[in-house]
């Protein structure tokens, strides 16, 4: 199998609709795809973990005639450098600010998905005045992504045990790139209901041969989204170098803009208190406490049978539920 990345663009990418270009932050190249017209209030959206930009094209095209979108890859995925031993959310939050400041150039609306969401959220915190609007938190793991949150579980009880199987047997920068071992070590090594829920984030029906494949993942090569996809990322979620210098509880305290939490799938398993989704109820309840708490406006919208991803699964609703926060903002 041959070793993906930036070093290895053909077996690597693939053509897309839109056309990319490339930020110099200073230390990485910011991949990013962009639509719309300048004259449209700035909306800047970042996917989750191991997706490129390109998870948001259907959403691009329908929210193009409301704003100027930038759609960009955080560092170690699509495009974007590969920066071995410096994924954290603090210097992923940093190369933001430098595109906002130096490529959009104007307030922006920031919108992200999962980790993508932590991005914004920090950014909600962190980034100058005036640059950031307001954040879009999609299904972000607050609190759940930490190694010790300090409500409800963390990620060892939660997506963890997958992102510790993806170290293992692809390694940092595809170094191991055992495919075929990754998809047997699935079934074996991690619990049914992590299987089930993994399936359902995604999706996917979370029967029988779903669970085999962990829901999206299945055939003899790997998807598209993560051979653009450095697995050092998920070391670093799963060892905690990923979070530790970024505290949720006080991150969101320093929020200084208006916040939309969207809170997709999730359940708790019952037997093992596995929490099957991105973030609890009670993990929810108080990223919006502390924000409202911080003098923000933290507007909750409950969405349990979207999948996690709702933007690329069913972009409509996820198209809709912006547009209309957004259209809220001064």
């Amino acid at each position: 199998m041959p070793r993906y990345g930036p070093d290895n663009p053909d077996a690597t990418y693939v053509p897309h609709a839109y056309l990319q270009a490339r930020f110099d932050t200073g230390e990485i190249m910011l991949n990013h795809a962009t639509t719309g017209s300048t004259d449209k209030p700035a909306l800047v959206l970042i996917p989750p973990q191991a997706t490129s930009w390109w998870s948001y094209e259907a959403a691009m095209k329908l929210l193009a005639d409301d704003f100027e979108v930038f759609v960009v890859d955080p560092r170690g995925q699509g495009r974007s450098t590969w920066t071995p031993g410096r994924y954290t959310v603090d210097n992923m939050g940093n190369d933001l600010t430098r595109f906002l400041i130096g490529h959009v150039r104007r307030p922006a609306i920031v919108a992200g998905n999962s980790s993508g969401g932590l991005i914004a959220a920090w950014l909600a915190a962190y980034a100058p005045p005036g640059t950031v609007r307001g954040a879009y938190l999609e299904d972000a793991p607050l609190f759940s992504a930490e190694i010790r949150p300090p409500y409800g579980q963390g990620t060892s009880q939660v997506v963890g045990p997958m992102h510790r199987l993806i170290s293992t047997y692809l390694g940092d920068q595809w170094s191991v790139g055992d495919w075929h071992g990754f998809l047997a070590a699935l079934p074996r090594e991690l619990p049914p209901a992590l299987l089930r829920g993994l399936a359902e984030m995604s999706g996917h029906s979370g029967d029988g041969s779903g669970e085999r494949s962990g829901g999206y993942f299945g055939g003899d090569e790997p998807p598209q989204s993560m051979r653009e996809y450095d697995p050092e990322w998920a070391r670093a979620f799963w060892t905690g170098s990923a979070t530790a210098s970024n505290d949720h509880a006080r991150m969101l305290a320093a929020v200084k803009v208006p916040v939309l939490f969207a809170h997709h799938y999730r359940k708790v398993d019952e037997e093992t208190g596995t929490l099957l989704g991105a973030v609890s109820d009670l993990q929810a309840a108080q990223v919006c406490r502390i924000v409202t708490q911080a003098g923000q406006r933290c507007d909750y919208r409950s969405l349990p049978d979207a999948a996690h991803a709702m933007h690329a699964s069913d972009p409509q609703l996820y198209v809709k539920t912006l547009r209309d926060w957004a259209s809220t903002l001064d």
